[in-house]
Parts: C-alpha cells; structure tokens; sequence
C-alpha cells in the first residue's frame, strides 16, 4: 500500500502530538513544578531557560526561542564575528524543541526536572551549526554503515575552595581512601548525581591533590554524549550550591596533574547486536573493523584535536611521562598511548582514546573521534604496528599538534574530517577558535611580568 506524503506528515504530526500528551502526563505524576530547557554550547556548557510546568506545552508543541548566537559565542561568551550565527542572521532566534527522552530530575532542587533540547530555525530546519547535531549526524553515518556505537566518557576534574580555587588538601593521594571522601559534600555530590540517574559505577580521589574521577556506565547512541553533558554540568552545578568549586579545566595548575577525559567506544553490528570490534579468531581477538577505526582516527588525530582538546590550556597538559599522550600511537593496555586498546577477548573489547581533556564538549569528542574511525572503516585502512615499547618511549612517532594553532592547521588541512562533520559547523568553530587565540595571545602573562618587570 502507498501512503501519500501528507498521510504520512499527518501521521507523524498525531505521533508527536500523543507523545507530548504523555509527555505532559508524565510531568504531573512526578510532581514536576519547574522544567528546563538546555541545550549544550559550542564548549558544552548548558545554556538554558526555566519554564513553569503551566507553560510547557506550548513550548513542547511550538518550541522555545533563544538567541541563535548563543552557539557561536565564545569562551568568555564573546560575540564572534563571522561565525555565520550572529550578524549573518541579523541577531536572530532559533527555537529549542525537547528531547522528550531526556526528561531527568534535578534532585538539588525543589519539584525540577530537565530536558535537552534540539535546535531548529523558525523553517523547521535543524541548526547544523549545534554540537549535538553533528554528533548525531555522525551516528547517523555510523548507522548507515551498518553500526550502532557503544561509549564511555571518563572525567576528571578538580573539586576546590570556593574563594580562593585551591586544593582541599595537598600531596599526591591516587585512590587513597581518605582523600577519596575527604568531606561530607562528596558523598553528598555522589547521591545527587545517582538520584539525578547518572549511574555512578566508581568514585576515587585521581593522582593530583583534590582531583577526582567519577565513571558511570556506557550508552548507546546519543545518550552516551547526553549523559556526559548532564553529569560535566551537575557537577558543576552541585558543587558550587555547597559552597565549592568544580573544575575541568585541563590544566589549572602548572606543577600539577591536567584533567581528561578519557574516550571509550566501540561499534555494535546492528542486525546481530554483537560487538563489531571482537573477533575470537584473531590472536588478539582484535576484529579488522577495530583496526581499520583505530587507523583512522590516527591518521586523523591532528584533525580533530582542536575538538577534544579545544583550549590553549589543553596543551599544557599533553606531556612525555604523565599519562598523557604527546604523540600519535597505539597500543593493547598501552597507558603512555593516545590509543589503548583494551582487548578482553569478549564483548566488552573496545578502544580508549586518551588524547582528549576534560574541558573538552562530550558531543563534539564523540563527532570527531567517530568521524576519524569510519573513514578509517569505510576506506578499509591497514592498522600500522604498535611497536615494541610504550608508545612514549618510541622516538621515531609522530608528534600531536602541539597547541591550539597548529591543532587548528592540522583541522584546515584535514579535508575528510572537514567534509564528515559539515562546512557550515567547521567554519563555525574554527572562526570562534581562532577569535579566542587573538584574544589569547594579547594577553600578557603573569610569567612575563615575573621574569621581565624587575631585572630588565
């Protein structure tokens, strides 16, 4: 039988409109007073407005305006010249629809919950320039090739005195179980984040002083990213209302250990469900889909580091020796690589990208380094050897970029990478990048003042 476009449009029209019927009914059964709308920046910070529980169907069925721009601003929250999403489009709005999957409590405050929203311009067509788009526009690729995508975001962040932004206690105290609930307000963040359905599967302090690492379980397609971004903002939001400060700045503190996060991900067959990147019959039960991904992202891991490591601090914190990679290599359990492959020789094989950090947008993290494996899968490339030593130890592998300029080079020249993620996107982060590194390299330093002021 053949339904006419309009039977269909109508029929999809009855499904979304019964949907944000349950939708609604949902939010008077739990009780629900205040809902937010967020949506992730370009940094994946949430960006969002409070709407009464009263006024939320209209906003459901029709959207939510917020300024276009709020997209393309920068880190300081800079109106960016050019970027395509300000003075290009007159300053215009676009409007926020709901996720309705994504409804989560806010249990730190009173009878509010959350929804991430998508954007969309007043045609109805999806603002392409949005992190969460491209991530899903990655998925989308990924699907078409036959998968579906399995990951991981592992964070570390710095948990501090609010008036001064300093450790709460000092030394290097990795997994030491008096550090890891040094005070209350740690349990505290831990049931808060688990009641807000962040499934907490490890807490431990991490090797700087006051640094720690929260890990939860994996997900599924964009839930993975959308889980990240919940938890990157609860924290900092849950910590600060306790008279704290969150941070995953990479590197707030030049004599110590920078923040991460490190990427896990694997590609699942979506007809037999079963983990593409396994093969028992290999020696090391490593599949040619796994090795053609890791390839790929190697090959084009000066491409994308401007999207996991998007700050000029992030380079401070790629170093020889720290458990940081500062160059371009792979390896099975290898912790000195960018790479490590963890073969298990089951379901769980998988792969953990140990380049990005811990300031970098969970959505963007997920587009690039997706991106980078399937064209490695697509283009059926031959993974290089890993290599007798640690991947620090080999001096003849080349080196990452080494800052947020040449990353941005690397990025220009990359033109798959340029072409998977989308022309309208790329312009837009590389003309808000390098607006913050003219700002950046203005600056003058304390450093300078220090070393220069006095002697000469």
């Amino acid at each position: 039988m053949v339904i006419s476009a309009d039977r269909a449009l109508g029929n999809a029209h009855l499904d979304e409109s019964a949907r944000i019927t349950d939708f609604l009914q949902e939010l008077k059964q739990k009780g629900f007073e205040y809902i937010r709308f967020e949506m992730p920046d370009l940094h994946g910070v949430s960006r969002m407005k409070l709407i009464p529980v009263d006024r939320v169907e209209s906003y459901a069925r029709k959207g939510l305006n917020i300024y276009a721009g709020t997209i393309a601003l920068d880190t300081n929250s800079s109106v960016v010249p050019g970027s395509g999403y300000h003075e290009e489009v007159r300053y215009c709005d676009f409007m926020m629809r709901p996720d309705f999957d994504t409804l989560t409590p806010i249990p730190w405050l009173e009878k509010t919950a959350k929804v991430i929203c998508d954007t969309y311009w007043n045609s109805g067509e999806p603002v392409k320039g949005s992190s969460r788009y491209v991530a899903k526009a990655m998925l989308e690729r990924a699907a078409q090739l036959g998968f579906d995508v399995m990951m991981g975001h592992e964070f570390e962040f710095y948990f501090l005195t609010a008036n001064t932004k300093e450790p709460l206690f000092d030394g290097r105290h990795i997994y030491n179980h008096l550090r890891g609930q040094f005070i209350p307000e740690i349990q505290q963040l831990l049931n808060h984040l688990r009641a807000s359905e962040i499934d907490i599967i490890t807490h431990n302090s991490e090797y700087a002083p006051s640094q720690f690492e929260i890990n939860y379980g994996p997900a599924i397609g964009i839930r993975g990213a959308d889980k990240a971004f919940t938890f990157k903002n609860a924290v900092k939001e849950i910590v600060h209302q306790m008279g704290y400060h969150a941070t995953f700045m990479t590197k707030p503190f030049s004599d110590r250990s920078g923040s991460c996060c490190h990427f896990h991900i694997s590609l699942l067959d979506r007809e037999t469900k079963h983990n593409a990147f396994f093969d028992p019959n290999d020696e090391n039960g490593l599949s040619i889909t796994l090795k053609s991904f890791v390839e790929g992202v190697l090959v084009h891991s000066p491409g994308i580091m401007p999207f996991i490591n998007p700050t000029p601090n992030c380079y401070r914190r790629l170093k020889p020796r720290t458990f940081a990679p500062s160059n371009i290599s792979w390896g099975i359990e290898d912790r000195g690589a960018m790479i490590r492959v963890k073969a298990t020789r089951d379901e769980g094989t998988h792969i953990e990208v140990r380049a990005a950090s811990g300031i970098s947008n969970p959505y963007l993290t997920l587009a690039s380094i997706l991106a980078a494996g399937l064209l490695g899968v697509k283009n059926n490339l031959q993974l290089r050897p890993s290599g007798e030593v640690t991947g620090e130890d080999n001096p003849n592998l080349p080196k990452l970029p080494f800052n947020l300029d040449s990353a941005l080079n690397a990025l220009e020249a990359d033109a798959e990478i340029q072409n998977m993620l989308g022309e309208e996107f790329v312009h837009l982060f590389k003309t808000v990048k390098r607006f913050e590194l003219k700002r950046f390299h203005s600056r003058v330093s304390e450093w300078e003042r220090e070393e220069y002021m006095d002697v000469y």
